[in-house]
């Protein structure tokens, strides 16, 4: 690794901060303590393959994160959303016949236990942190009661409510002005409010409803303040980066924002804002209506997307092939296309402990994670590899590694793919082009390009010939 990849002297990173609408030098708040949040899932269930993008980018960021700080020097929180509206119909729905405390765990257990797996399957490694908001109620109650202190929030009819009007910059993030903001999503305007673009933080819950007791009665928590409070308790009033999708920016993101600045009394709640863009399917808005809502273990486990299973690391390049911030759309030719150039670049790559990912390439991650850039770097390194470079060869392997795109799953199916007696046949025919048999090595040629095998001739660094294969 070079000398400024070493912790206290990172290459500058540049990333566009949501809040300020432009890209920034990355300036941690402690360098020895680089922290960042991004929000995850409610899990009532499968994540679908919008999901997968946030997962996907951020976890990109982490691993580019860790290279430049060094990994015990990077603290990344990923929350588990495990008490919401949707979780209880879900429960009811699926169990029946169960207390709904039971139901309710049944249902949150199972969609975590598949989110890790899908994540884990994506290449993602696993947050530093993944709490969940049903272990953070007495961190949100005691923000909720911080801020009814400091005259930022309200109780009416049974419900304590953000009073927005409190806080003049309010709508910094998305921009909007208070009088053009709509209540938050999931919360009816109603006659207690005292402006419509109030949200809530506490309601009641019925006695067939989840809840825990509190100063304001028996309720559960709104959605907005579970990630104020987990954020806190993890990484402090104030923190690096808060990341997540485009849609989050209102009412979540800016209804945090207001929560965390007026309980803590800070400027900012985070310095860097960074969000991923939308994803669509086949051209068009992902929908069930469309027949066209697809989730991650579909991809990976059936045929239904493109007639064919997915390899993880497959799905990760398809994501990654288009900058983080732009509009995705998904397709079973974007996966094809991911598939043949992970392909190319696995064939090429040869482990070798110790060996660093390429400055390049990092170089280009640096720049507001320029995953296109990157890859055309790749390609150079796949290119000398091909000639018969070995540090190439070792280089790409290791920065395939750091991307998370060695991909088992793949690298097993290349294997598996690969047609019998060819290494041998290969041999052969380069014994014959020493022996100037070129007849001899066209007839190989020429038999194994009937197999779909294509052949590659090139000198290694001492000039001695060598032959490299790959399917068509």
């Amino acid at each position: 690794m070079r000398e400024d990849l070493s912790v206290g002297t990172p290459p500058v990173l540049r990333l566009t901060n949501t809040l300020t609408r432009t890209k920034e030098v990355f300036r941690p708040i402690d360098p020895a303590r680089v922290r960042v949040y991004a929000c995850g899932p409610t899990v009532y269930d499968f994540a679908h393959i919008g999901n997968a993008r946030p997962v996907i980018v951020f976890d990109l960021l982490f691993r580019l994160l860790r290279l430049l700080y060094g990994a015990d020097h990077v603290t990344y929180v990923r929350n588990i959303t495990d008490v919401d509206d949707k979780i209880n119909a879900r429960a009811v729905r699926d169990f029946p016949g169960l207390p709904l405390n039971e139901a309710i765990r049944r249902v949150t257990e199972t969609t975590a236990a598949q989110y890790g797996k899908d994540c884990a399957a994506l290449g993602a490694l696993k947050p530093s942190v993944e709490p969940r908001a049903t272990e953070n109620i007495a961190e949100m109650q005691a923000i909720i009661s911080t801020l009814i202190e400091r005259h930022h929030a309200y109780a009416a009819s049974g419900e304590v409510l953000f009073d927005t009007a409190s806080m003049p910059d309010y709508g910094q993030l998305s921009g909007r002005n208070l009088e053009d903001n709509l209540a938050g999503a999931r919360i009816a305007v109603e006659a207690h409010k005292k402006n419509p673009a109030d949200f809530v933080l506490w309601k009641q819950s019925s006695p067939d409803e989840p809840g825990w007791d509190s100063p304001w009665g028996r309720g559960r928590p709104g959605w907005h303040i579970e990630c104020s409070a987990m954020s806190e308790r993890y990484l402090g009033p104030v923190f690096d980066i808060h990341a997540g999708g485009l849609d989050l920016i209102f009412p979540h993101h800016e209804n945090e924002i207001a929560q965390s600045r007026c309980a803590h009394g800070t400027p900012v709640m985070a310095n860097y804002w960074l969000h991923n863009g939308f994803l669509q399917v086949e051209g068009q808005k992902m929908s069930k209506s469309l027949g066209n809502f697809v989730t991650i273990h579909e991809l990976l486990e059936t045929d239904r997307f493109g007639g064919r299973r997915w390899p993880g690391a497959v799905l990760r390049l398809a994501m990654l092939m288009t900058h983080y911030r732009e509009p995705i759309d998904f397709s079973v030719k974007r996966l094809e296309e991911a598939e043949q150039k992970l392909k190319d670049w696995q064939r090429a790559a040869s482990p070798q402990p110790g060996t660093p990912p390429d400055d390049s390439v990092v170089a280009e991650l640096c720049d507001d994670l320029n995953f296109h850039r990157a890859s055309v770097a790749l390609d150079a390194i796949a290119r000398k590899a091909n000639r018969g470079t070995e540090t190439a060869a070792h280089c790409l392997y290791a920065t395939l590694d750091f991307l998370g795109l060695l991909g088992d799953d793949l690298l097993a199916k290349n294997t598996a793919d690969a047609p019998s007696g060819v290494d041998a046949a290969v041999a052969e025919r380069l014994a014959a082009l020493n022996a100037r048999d070129f007849a001899g090595a066209d007839r190989i040629r020429a038999e194994l390009l009937a197999r779909g095998i294509q052949l590659m001739d090139y000198k290694d660094e001492t000039g001695a010939r060598q032959t490299r294969w790959e399917m068509k």
